[in-house]
């Protein structure tokens, strides 16, 4: 699409983000509603971050998606819808009124994929790795599907418990409980936990391997994402017998939010981008329960 005095200017603000696979698909979300729109990286360090934050709405710059490290950063400086407040972070701006208003769509990407699985939620149990910011979106999703439980092995015992602390608090209806981060306690959590995710960073090193041996029976969910699929945890899973999926349509699935925040009269099909993105990465098909498999087109 050609560039005019009329072309509306969105974007991804993080530190780094060469590495992003924003830019790609919110270009195809454009070209496939055909918005006047570009959408570009903009790379800041983090001592930047304010001015750069004022200096996108100065020029009037209609959009970011917030990434690692300014989801939390980012707070002091936005209005906030319910879900940014509750889960403490958010990834997606919209300049309404010559103010950044803050969104969290991270959570509705886990949410969408969580119900991929086909899976019986209401009143099942969560066994997460991992306490930082993604957690926290993990944790909502959560409690808006109804889970009964939330298992937390995390390295760092005081993060775990600050984080159940604040399942308990926002979500008193879910039971929210640490576990070990040792292989015995592991095991025991497996038991009974129908849903196991990862929200660490763990894996995005190709030599990394995921720190524990996996067990029990149901999916398996990778917040990072790799082009081949092939995790460390996707890989741990699966030699549990487990079924797997990586952080791609998570990924996805909160971008194409954002977008219809930015755009709320466009409406994008979901198999239709994950099929494109796959092709595009030339990676094995994904075949969820309740997507369609990848492979036929």
């Amino acid at each position: 699409m050609m560039l005019t005095g009329k072309t509306k200017v969105y974007g991804i603000i993080g530190h780094p983000v060469t590495h992003s696979l924003s830019p790609v698909f919110q270009g195809y979300f454009a070209e496939q509603c055909m918005v006047d729109v570009m959408y570009a990286p903009f790379p800041v360090c983090p001592e930047n971050f304010s001015s750069a934050l004022l200096g996108l709405r100065y020029a009037s710059v209609q959009g970011l998606n917030i990434t690692v490290p300014f989801k939390e950063t980012v707070l002091p400086y936005v209005c906030m819808d319910d879900d940014v407040r509750c889960i403490g972070a958010a990834n997606t701006l919209k300049l309404i009124d010559g103010q950044w208003c803050a969104y969290n769509t991270d959570w509705q990407g886990v949410r969408e994929v969580m119900l991929g699985t086909g899976l019986a939620l209401q009143g099942g149990q969560l066994l997460m790795f991992g306490a930082g910011g993604t957690a926290r979106a993990v944790l909502h999703a959560a409690a808006a599907l109804g889970f009964a439980s939330v298992l937390i092995c995390n390295r760092s015992n005081n993060r775990c418990d600050s984080l159940c602390q604040h399942a308990m608090q926002q979500y008193p209806q879910m039971i929210c409980e640490p576990v070990a981060w040792e292989q015995s306690a592991v095991d025991q959590a497996s038991v009974g936990s129908s849903l196991m995710m990862n929200t660490t960073s763990i894996g995005l090193s190709p030599d990394q391997t995921f720190p524990f041996q996996l067990s029990g029976e149901g999916w398996a969910m990778d917040a990072v994402y790799r082009p081949d699929g092939e995790t460390a945890f996707v890989l741990a899973a699966r030699g549990a017998g487990r079924l797997v999926v990586d952080g791609l349509p998570m990924l996805l699935a909160q971008g194409m939010k954002a977008f219809e925040i930015w755009h709320p009269e466009q409406k994008l099909d979901t198999l239709d981008v994950l099929h494109w993105m796959v092709k595009k990465l030339n990676r094995a098909p994904l075949s969820l329960p309740t997507w369609e498999n990848t492979d036929e087109t």
